[in-house]
């Protein structure tokens, strides 16, 4: 699978993780030098608190477009240290 925004590959890797629809790629498969480090945060009732990415590509910021979950609560553990993204991120094979 592959991450694609901007006409950069964010992420590629052949092991992701489905949750409710949307592929976790492992922390590591993600191109760090596109990460810009977000304050937002929010709360799933199963999964726990999520933190965020911006993505930033030749110039033009994705506000938020990637989220991960650093310490997620045992029902989601499959996804820890994995990272996902939304925001016009086209995630193909």
């Amino acid at each position: 699978m592959k991450a694609i925004w901007n006409g950069q590959t964010i992420a590629e890797s052949n092991d992701t993780v489905v949750v409710e629809n949307n592929h976790y790629f492992p922390k590591e498969s993600v191109n760090p030098e596109f990460l810009a480090d977000s304050q937002t945060h929010t709360t799933c009732p199963w999964k726990g608190l999520a933190s965020y990415y911006s993505l930033a590509v030749d110039g033009k910021t994705n506000t938020d477009a990637a989220w991960y979950y650093p310490d997620p609560k045992s029902a989601a553990n499959q996804i820890k240290d994995r990272v996902a993204f939304w925001k016009g991120v086209q995630v193909v094979e």
